[in-house]
């Protein structure tokens, strides 16, 4: 890991002016600390002892030292003080600020990418691990911020500019401090050689265990239909008590590795203080020489010690930035530039679709069109490729045999059609719809009363609104919080209906509704039908699929030798791990 990456100045711009602010703070305080020591030395020399006769080992009595000998010295004392303490409280106040910057920046740009790569990536294991990474993972780079880059900086600066003025002042101890500095680096560079790898898999335990405890939650409902909700709370203590001894034992070698670098920066300290007494005995220096070295030695050391005290703290943060450059990092195709036709004059065809996966190509040769006022069905097994058919036709996967195309007037690919204008014109409703939390009227995007009772009078939303303590402006909380599954599914029907989108695409929209749900988005259908839309249909029903004026069985196909290096089948994750990073 290296002390400062230059990556992260790269991703996250707020660090650059950071960095730029503690260079010169850490410049500005080691020659605060260099005035304050020499201020402070000269101060006590005078004050304390008069200069010592020239018989060495003795020292007089001091004389009187009037006040106006040193009350200009103490004012500048004071002042050096006041402004040393004013420049650490401006470096903390902008170190808080630009860590909050910086991190929100990375994980802004970590969950951009990260959709980017979409579902397939996602499904690959990465989807969980990309949200814990995202939250927990990046806020632990605070520490980083606002301790270790401070100190490392101070490292730089304040101990190699301290040890010059004390080889100005003496020599000797000078070359004992040269002597003792390079050991802190050295048992720095064993520990970490010790401790390598440490935080990497600190940040894997977490994200495995943050990707467990995603599925726990996820499953909770099912769980709890059946009466099974208590049955995890073994596997939750399991969890806990994981990353308790995870914790506890990171804790436990920072605390072993900061006594040693205390240990020695105290030994380098005792050594120049033993030297200096003998020379202060002999007659061989002056009393303000000596307290100047004394009090300017523990400030070689301070900077470096810190540095490894801090440097445990800030493992994590530097680990999770890591795995966030190695998800930047992840190639993503170019984006398509090209304008998005007017999907109600044109047709979105697939021609022998086929997208490779670990179990072969699933789906295999799959060809359909999607032309205005048609409705078109998906059947077919379970993992034979229905719902990677559906993100090939939103444009959230690229197919790796055949082609997608817009076709109008001319042919357009749909991996050169500009995704925003084409995602514009098109209404998803997944298998499980996710609502935005806010009042209900806002998630249907405030159309106009009569549009909207006529839509919901359609979907049946209106006797639903009707049951509600503040009908159309009941508030719902995450995911449609306040609802049921089937009363959803009704506001998802019902906001489709209002999207007046060319194209919509729905995916097992029965899958759970009963007899008087399923008749409802039979009628949805119908309407869209009527309004002019494409509509795709993923549907295992017979009903549903009744009313598609062209059904398409997907089919899979055994892996050959060009499906080796697929990744794994997004089929069943790739919905659910795209709402989890939502």
């Amino acid at each position: 890991m290296k002390p400062l990456d230059p990556r992260l100045l790269t991703y996250a711009r707020a660090a650059r002016g950071y960095l730029a602010l503690t260079v010169a703070t850490g410049l500005v305080t080691a020659g605060l600390v260099i005035a304050q020591a020499v201020l402070l030395g000269h101060v006590l020399g005078q004050v304390i002892f008069a200069a010592g006769t020239d018989e060495p080992g003795i020292f007089r009595a001091p004389d009187p030292v009037p006040l106006s000998a040193v009350v200009t010295m103490v004012v500048w004392l004071a002042v050096v003080m006041v402004v040393r303490a004013a420049v650490i409280t401006v470096q903390e106040r902008f170190a808080h600020r630009a860590a909050t910057a910086a991190v929100n920046e990375l994980r802004e740009r970590l969950v951009t990418h990260g959709t980017a790569l979409g579902p397939r990536w996602l499904a690959s294991g990465e989807g969980p691990g990309l949200v814990t990474l995202a939250t927990r993972g990046l806020d632990s780079l605070e520490p980083y911020f606002v301790r270790y880059l401070p100190q490392l900086v101070l490292a730089a600066t304040l101990t190699p500019l301290t040890w010059i003025v004390v080889l100005s002042v003496d020599w000797f101890s000078a070359l004992l401090v040269a002597v003792a500095v390079p050991l802190i680096p050295v048992f720095m560079i064993l520990i970490g050689k010790m401790t390598e790898g440490r935080a990497a898999k600190g940040l894997a335990v977490m994200k495995r265990l943050g990707a467990q405890m995603l599925d726990l939650v996820a499953g909770l409902p099912t769980l709890r239909m059946f009466g099974r909700q208590a049955g995890p709370a073994g596997r939750v203590r399991q969890l806990g008590d994981a990353h308790r001894s995870a914790t506890m034992s990171t804790l436990r070698v920072a605390f072993l590795s900061g006594m040693v670098l205390e240990l020695l920066a105290t030994f380098g300290v005792a050594l120049v203080a033993v030297f200096i007494g003998f020379k202060l005995q002999a007659g061989n220096t002056d009393l303000v020489t000596a307290l100047t070295v004394l009090i300017l030695a523990p400030e070689v050391f301070v900077p470096l010690r810190q540095v490894g005290t801090q440097f445990h703290a800030s493992t994590d943060g530097v680990a999770a930035a890591e795995a966030a450059f190695a998800v930047l990092e992840t190639p993503v195709g170019e984006p398509g530039t090209t304008p998005c036709p007017d999907l109600r004059t044109a047709a979105v065809v697939l021609a022998g679709v086929g997208v490779r996966s670990v179990g072969g190509w699933t789906p295999d040769a799959v060809s359909l069109t999607l032309a205005p006022g048609r409705v078109t069905a998906l059947v077919g097994p379970s993992g034979t490729g229905k719902s990677t058919t559906v993100d090939v036709v939103l444009g959230l996967l690229r197919p790796d045999r055949g082609t997608a195309t817009i076709q109008c007037d001319q042919t357009y690919p749909l991996a050169d059609v500009d995704l925003r204008s084409y995602w514009d014109q098109v209404s998803w409703l997944p298998q499980r719809p996710f609502l935005e939390p806010g009042p209900l009227q806002a998630l249907l995007g405030d159309p106009e009363p009569a549009d909207r009772d006529r839509a919901a009078a359609l979907t049946g939303l209106d006797t639903v609104v009707a049951g509600l303590p503040d009908g159309w402006d009941t508030d719902l909380g995450r995911g449609g919080s306040g609802l049921s599954v089937g009363q959803r599914q009704r506001v998802a029907l019902t906001r489709a209906l209002l999207t007046h989108a060319p194209l919509v695409v729905l995916d097992e929209p029965t899958a759970h509704l009963d007899a008087h749900g399923e008749s409802v988005v039979l009628d949805t259908v119908a309407a869209l039908r009527e309004a002019g839309s494409a509509v795709l249909l993923v549907a295992h029903r017979a009903s549903l699929v009744a009313t598609a004026d062209e059904v398409v069985t997907v089919t899979g196909a055994p892996a050959d030798a060009g499906a080796d290096d697929a990744g794994t089948d997004p089929e069943a994750t790739a919905p659910d791990a795209a709402e989890e990073l939502a």
